[in-house]
C-alpha cells in the first residue's frame, strides 16, 4: 500500500483528504503544521507528500527544501491561485500544482500521473471481495477470475481508485475511453451494465443523477 503524506493546517481538509485517499487505497499520515512534518519525514519514509503552502511554523516551500534530498515528490494544494504562484511552486520542485478548491477525482488522477512518473504505482487493488493484478489485467473474487473485457477492467480500476466519488460521464470517457464525451451515454451505461453483473456489485454500483456514477 502506497504511502501519502498530508500536510494541511485546516483539520476538515485535512481529514476529508485522508478519507477519500484512503477508500482509493492509500495509506495516509497527516501533519497540520510544516515541523510536525519534518518530524515525521525523519523516521518515515512516503511515497508521495500533499503540502499546503500556507502552513503555520515551516511554511511549504520551505518544507519542500527538506523534502526535495529525500527523493518524495510533492503535490501543492493552495489556495494560492496565480500564474505567479504556480511557476513558483513548479520551479521550487513540485511535481505538480492544485488550486483549492478542486475535484478530488482530479486529485486522484494527478497523484497517479506523478506516481507513475517515479515509477511508485502499486500493481494490486483491492475492492470488497476482488483482487485486481495490474500486471497480469486479471480480477479475481471468491469463485476465481471474473473474465473482464478490456474496457470493463478500466473502467472497474477508476471506479475503484475513486470509490466513494461522484464522476462525471464526461470525465469517465476521458479517462477510460481516452475521448471527448459527445453527450451519448450508451456505450458508458452498457460498460456499467456489465460490470454490475459480472462483479455483482449491485446497489454499490450507483447511478447519480445527471452527474455519472459512483462506487460505493
Amino acid at each position: 500500500m502506497l504511502e501519502i503524506l498530508i500536510v494541511e493546517d485546516e483539520k476538515p481538509i485535512r481529514e476529508l483528504l485522508a478519507m477519500n485517499l484512503t477508500r482509493a487505497g492509500y495509506h495516509c499520515t497527516e501533519a497540520a503544521d510544516g515541523i510536525a512534518a519534518a518530524n515525521l519525514l525523519e523516521h518515515h519514509t512516503y511515497d508521495l507528500a500533499l503540502l499546503d503552502i500556507m502552513l503555520p511554523k515551516i511554511n511549504g516551500y520551505e518544507l519542500l527544501e527538506y523534502i526535495r534530498p529525500l527523493h518524495i515528490p510533492v503535490i501543492f494544494l493552495t489556495a494560492k491561485n496565480t500564474v505567479d504562484d504556480r511557476v513558483k511552486g513548479l520551479l521550487a520542485g513540485a511535481e505538480d500544482y492544485l488550486v483549492k478548491p478542486f475535484a478530488m477525482a482530479e486529485l486522484l488522477a494527478r497523484m497517479e500521473v506523478v506516481l507513475r512518473r517515479f515509477h511508485k504505482v502499486d500493481s494490486h487493488l483491492q475492492y470488497e471481495e476482488y483482487q485486481i493484478d495490474l500486471d497480469s489485467r486479471r480480477v479475481v473474487g471468491p469463485k476465481g477470475e471474473v473474465p473482464l473485457t478490456p474496457k470493463e477492467l478500466d473502467l472497474f480500476v477508476l471506479l475503484v481508485r475513486n470509490r466513494g466519488v461522484a464522476l462525471f460521464r464526461s470525465r469517465i470517457f476521458q479517462m477510460v475511453w481516452d475521448a471527448e464525451w459527445e453527450g451519448d451515454s450508451r456505450t458508458l451505461d452498457l460498460h456499467i451494465q456489465r460490470l454490475r453483473k459480472k462483479l455483482q456489485l449491485g446497489d454499490r454500483l450507483k447511478t447519480v443523477y445527471r452527474v455519472g456514477y459512483r462506487l460505493d
